[in-house]
């Protein structure tokens, strides 16, 4: 019911490497410029709380609580994004619909740039920042599954996992720009001018990276899969029961908690969460972040390369497993004054890659789990959901009740807690669903 069914060998013009590699690069970069964007406000959390949502006497905790609820309700409005663009993408196409996409998210992006803060108008400013993430959540909700539905309709036989890791791969790459360019302005700018206007300049960049992203996407092509199910629609296709589709999107889900819950809490929320609860340094915090990062990057290709071979089932597996297990010796180890620089670097790095585990075949999986005719709106409405309540909550959950409780191990708690649940949903995909044609 949730996995794709034996059908023909795709058509032969999927394979041609020309087209495959530009959908390849035209569905990855949106996705680059959105965890770019995400990225940088994670980053700059603590700065963003000061100028937004920390008027005089409030404290700093109070704040960053302030703007993890906006980071959070931004993720919420991923699954309206998801539906609403999803819809338009299995009836009128992958391709519009992802160019209406790009440029609502530029948009919005580029407008926190310039946005007044609380001491130039005032409460209206964090409405304001709110309203525009908003507008944010509603394009990363198209994003994803427009992105994902391109690379695997497009990719080679026998290769969907290579092709649908580089949408995560480029989540890495956007997340590590975003944190190389905190680290560059932290570097370069004073401490007052990175507080005053330079936390503006990460915002404005992506104006140039969003024409290059909606170039790259007028000149896509409509992905065969999609045109071949226009073509059927003479004879309408009947889609299937939406009784059928909402039990997959919620496995799906379910598939995707620990790569969404994890993802976050290493790879986004630890460099304000080792500021608020450790003590360390702005650059100590973001040295940590991009290890973590160089490690979910390092092993997204190759989880999806081997995907292809031996199939989404056992190296999903893997990566939920090892993070529940060994999250929260991992925190403890960063969390110790006596260990060693070298040792802390590792255990981030680790961390990383076994969300990366995850990361990489996950969006080949989510293809094979739904047709053409909703394939779109479904991963997408999943991965929407997903991220929703596991990665946009998981600032807020976290500052949160380490504020309430005291207890600074509860980001490992999070990330064991909510993989140990993704492995009992992994357990129920089938191994050779990576050996059959997309329904």
């Amino acid at each position: 019911m949730t996995t794709s069914a034996p059908g023909p060998v795709p058509p032969p013009v999927a394979a041609r490497p020309v087209r495959s590699r530009r959908a390849l690069v035209a569905g990855s970069v949106g996705n680059f410029i959105e965890w770019y964007e995400f990225g940088v406000y994670g980053y700059f959390a603590t700065i963003i709380a000061a100028h937004f949502f920390t008027p005089e006497g409030g404290s700093d905790v109070e704040g960053l609580i302030k703007t993890y609820a906006s980071f959070a309700l931004a993720f919420f409005f991923r699954p309206v994004g998801a539906a609403v663009f999803g819809r338009l993408g299995d009836r009128i196409g992958r391709r519009p619909t992802l160019i209406l996409v790009i440029c609502l998210m530029t948009g919005a992006t580029a407008l926190i740039g310039v946005l007044p803060t609380y001491a130039s108008i005032g409460a209206a400013a964090p409405w304001l920042l709110t309203l525009l993430r908003i507008l944010q959540g509603l394009s990363a909700g198209g994003e994803f599954g427009g992105a994902v539905s391109v690379m695997t309709e497009f990719a080679p036989p026998g290769r969907r996992g290579r092709y649908g890791a580089w949408q995560s791969f480029t989540v890495a790459l956007g997340l590590l720009a975003g944190a190389g360019m905190a680290a560059l302005l932290a570097t370069v700018l004073t401490e007052s001018q990175l507080n005053g206007w330079g936390w503006r300049v990460p915002f404005l960049l992506t104006l140039p990276l969003g024409f290059v992203a909606l170039w790259l996407r007028l000149r896509l092509d409509e992905t065969p899969a999609f045109a071949s199910a226009v073509v059927e629609r003479s004879e309408p296709v009947r889609p299937p029961p939406a009784g059928e589709t909402v039990t997959a999107v919620a496995l799906a889900a379910g598939r995707l908690m620990g790569w969404s819950a994890a993802g976050y809490t290493f790879l986004v929320v630890l460099p304000s969460y080792l500021q608020s609860t450790l003590n360390a340094t702005f650059q100590q915090a973001l040295v940590a972040t991009v290890l973590a990062n160089l490690g979910f990057a390092a092993s997204i290709l190759p989880a999806g390369m081997v995907s292809d071979r031996i199939g989404r089932r056992t190296v999903m597996l893997t990566g939920a497993l090892l993070v529940a297990v060994l999250a929260l010796p991992l925190l403890n180890l960063v969390q110790d004054p006596g260990q060693s620089a070298y040792a802390k670097g590792a255990a981030l790095f680790g961390a990383g890659a076994a969300v990366g585990l995850m990361a990489g075949p996950g969006p080949a999986m989510l293809a094979e789990m739904f047709p053409t005719t909703v394939r779109y709106t479904g991963l997408g409405l999943a991965y929407a959901l997903s991220n929703a309540v596991f990665s946009g909550c998981a600032g807020l959950i976290i500052t949160e009740v380490v504020k309430r409780t005291g207890d600074v191990d509860i980001p490992a708690y999070y990330a064991a807690a909510t993989c140990a649940v993704s492995v009992l949903a992994l357990l129920t995909l089938r191994g050779d669903d990576h050996k059959r044609a997309l329904r």
